[in-house]
């Protein structure tokens, strides 16, 4: 039970899924009967992102990608995030679209709670100074590029060499993150409040092929040693090229994602044996 409930909403629909829109429409009419406050807009409008700030709690409606974008945006101002699943897996999502009205009704009397999520801080350094950083909720993923040829990253811990993964890439994920590409690639499965860092090779050869679990107080560097492609992508999005000699260097995040949960939180593992089932992006090229 939440002692303050929540008067003023933001939400964001992905302008990919044809009822997003709609959706939206609905909520944001029915808080408002309710005498709170509700706006609503796409997640790729950059002025409602920087004016989002002014809410208690934002609304996801999508998949988890969207989920992903929402959430961190919450990070930055301590902003709690409901995610609605209008996607095919929504792992990440508490609330299936049919189940609005009612969820609606228990936030608004402050009937829920709230879910604390790591997050990682990654920096790309070039010749010692830093290109950008970034903040990541589900993962760092680097790869090689169309060449089929691995990469060799050389690893450390804490300023301590651990190996020289020579591999097709290496992720370095959260545990929002464990059950992603780091799981696709034959990870450990991490509780979602753990305060852990992952890492995990991508069909590592003739070095260090198992996960690492280490903790939230790690700063992890890889340097990129590479004659031909490397990319890195922060949680999904467009990739950006890595030269020789580059840096990455991996620690906690000061941000912390905060997701709204109707359910306890038993029901990640019922979530998790339910998608192991039966994995619904199966069908996406139906």
């Amino acid at each position: 039970m939440i002692e303050n409930p929540p008067k003023h909403f933001v939400i964001f629909h992905h302008p990919k899924v044809k009822e997003s829109l709609g959706l939206a429409e609905e909520i944001a009419a029915f808080i408002k009967k309710q005498g709170a406050v509700a706006e609503y807009s796409s997640i790729d409008d950059e002025a409602k992102r920087a004016s989002a700030s002014e809410a208690d709690m934002l609304i996801a409606l999508g998949g988890d990608g969207t989920m992903l974008r929402v959430g961190r945006l919450g990070a930055f101002n301590s902003q709690p995030v409901l995610g609605i699943n209008l996607g095919r897996l929504g792992f990440l999502m508490d609330v299936q679209p049919q189940g609005w009205p009612g969820v609606m009704r228990r936030l608004l009397c402050g009937e829920y709670r709230l879910e604390e999520r790591l997050m990682l801080h990654v920096a790309h350094c070039q010749n010692g100074v830093t290109l950008r950083a970034y903040e990541i909720l589900n993962e760092l993923a680097i790869s090689r590029g169309a060449v089929v040829r691995p990469i060799r990253l050389q690893t450390a811990v804490d300023d301590t060499p651990l190996t020289t993964y020579v591999a097709d890439g290496l992720i370095a994920s959260t545990p929002t993150g464990s059950t992603a590409y780091a799981l696709a690639v034959g990870g450990p499965i991490l509780a979602p409040e753990a305060k852990s860092i992952l890492l995990v090779p991508i069909a590592p050869h003739l070095c260090m092929d198992r996960a690492l679990i280490l903790p939230p107080e790690t700063v992890v560097e890889v340097t990129i040693r590479t004659d031909h492609q490397a990319l890195f992508s922060a949680d999904g999005q467009r990739s950006t090229p890595l030269q020789d000699q580059d840096v990455l260097r991996v620690r906690a995040s000061q941000h912390v994602a905060r997701f709204v949960r109707m359910t306890p939180p038993t029901d990640f593992y019922k979530t998790l044996a339910d998608r192991m089932v039966k994995n619904p992006a199966a069908d996406k090229a139906k």
